[in-house]
């Protein structure tokens, strides 16, 4: 097992780590877990849309409607992947079923879809507080990780299956699983 904070020249200092999936699937916890097992900053989508608007998401939603806050998320990430340096980068939904933003996320960094099942993303989106209304909706999960999962499969490098592994495994797996300096 690697020492805290070290990563050694397993990657290039620019080189990150890049975090999909959907909204439960745990982005969050095993990004900020991540950075820190691996000294590197952590960039949550959500965090820089307030950095970048001055609004939370949900409030972009509400107000300006889901468009508005696609554009917001995808702004966030643009601005996440040009700064400097290696970073574990938390990506939403909108980056993955955007193009050309898809495609800037496969030429970012290291890919990793965390993979779950629609019920195992309800149970963890919990009372929905700060989520979509659409969150506690077990159809729309269904239909929302059908339509995703082929996209997701496409960008990522690696898959972790996260319905039955904690934080501290996935981010083993997803440390054992980065390539090697070359």
């Amino acid at each position: 097992m690697m020492p805290s904070g070290i990563m050694g020249p397993m990657l290039r200092q620019r080189d990150r780590i890049l975090l999909v999936g959907m909204m439960g699937s745990g982005k969050t916890a095993v990004g900020r877990e991540l950075a820190r097992r691996t000294g590197w900053p952590f960039l949550d989508n959500d965090a820089l849309v307030l950095e970048l608007t001055g609004r939370a998401p949900a409030a972009i939603d509400a107000e300006d409607g889901e468009d508005v806050l696609h554009d917001a998320e995808i702004a966030a990430f643009r601005a996440a992947i040009v700064r400097e340096g290696s970073a574990v980068i938390a990506v939403a939904g909108a980056v993955v079923d955007a193009p050309d933003a898809r495609a800037a996320l496969v030429d970012a960094g290291h890919v990793v879809w965390l993979r779950a099942r629609p019920d195992t993303l309800l149970a963890r989106i919990g009372s929905g507080a700060g989520r979509r209304a659409d969150a506690l909706d077990i159809e729309w999960l269904r239909a929302r990780s059908a339509e995703r999962a082929p996209v997701y499969a496409d960008v990522a490098d690696q898959v972790i299956d996260v319905d039955t592994t904690d934080v501290g495994d996935a981010v083993e797996q997803i440390v054992e699983g980065l390539p090697s300096a070359g």
